[in-house]
């Protein structure tokens, strides 16, 4: 794991678009996953912004709020249809998306990944940190070998939802792809901004690997590249 420490989440955001440029750019480079909420809308903002092309690519998401319709704009799939598909210009057949359909999402979240394992896995992965240390909707406790599923969330996790989606919605299930395939990424850009990510992001870097913090699995990745801001690293040892 690589951290990098900015003084705040502007400068951060900067940096890690030149890195993933970077990254995209790399011959043979072709299939990215991308996570939905605040934290990296700026960062997919910033690629879009610098004009890559991204007509190669493959944009699978990462996860998904279960109980919402399909239609509605705040689900991860529409969001990263709209600010990253759409935004980078990548062609619709090479989208990816998930149900939030609780009828229809298992299926579609075990599908989404064996897909995904049948194409040879990842080239780079998005990520953002949860406060309790989950990546994608893999809450505390999640195995790090764990694949493809739904599973209910911690509390702090529906708070979040219901924040989201303006207390319209407060989602108790998630559907996410399992720790395998985000570890088995064989880039990893993750970014926490904030005091409020302060605890996750020291049991994250500092702490034991654990499946108490989902996130620490990350030490061990070669080519796990963090980005916090100061008020994010405050406790960091």
């Amino acid at each position: 794991m690589h951290v990098e420490i900015r003084r705040d989440a502007a400068e951060a955001i900067r940096d890690a678009a030149d890195l993933l440029i970077g990254w995209l750019r790399e011959e043979g480079a072709r299939r990215v996953m991308v996570a939905g909420g605040n934290t990296p809308l700026p960062l997919y903002d910033e690629i879009a912004r610098r004009g890559i092309d991204a007509s190669a690519l493959h944009i699978d998401v990462l996860d998904e709020y279960v109980g919402v319709p399909n239609h509605d704009p705040r689900t991860c799939t529409n969001l990263l249809r709209r600010t990253v598909a759409e935004a980078w210009r990548v062609a619709p057949e090479n989208f990816s998306g998930l149900s939030s359909e609780e009828s229809e999402a298992e299926a579609a979240v075990i599908a989404h990944e064996r897909r995904i394992e049948a194409a040879g896995g990842l080239d780079a992965i998005v990520l953002g940190l949860g406060k309790n240390g989950h990546l994608g909707f893999n809450e505390p406790g999640s195995a790090r070998d764990s694949t493809a599923r739904l599973l209910d969330l911690d509390p702090i996790s529906i708070e979040a939802n219901r924040s989201w989606f303006g207390g319209e919605y407060a989602p108790r299930l998630g559907a996410t792809v399992g720790l395998r395939t985000i570890l088995g990424s064989r880039r990893v850009l993750l970014l926490a901004f904030g005091a409020a990510k302060a605890d996750a992001a020291r049991a994250m870097i500092n702490g034991p690997h654990t499946s108490d913090c989902p996130a620490s699995f990350l030490q061990s990745h070669p080519r796990a590249h963090v980005y916090l801001d100061e008020a994010a690293a405050a406790t960091l040892r």
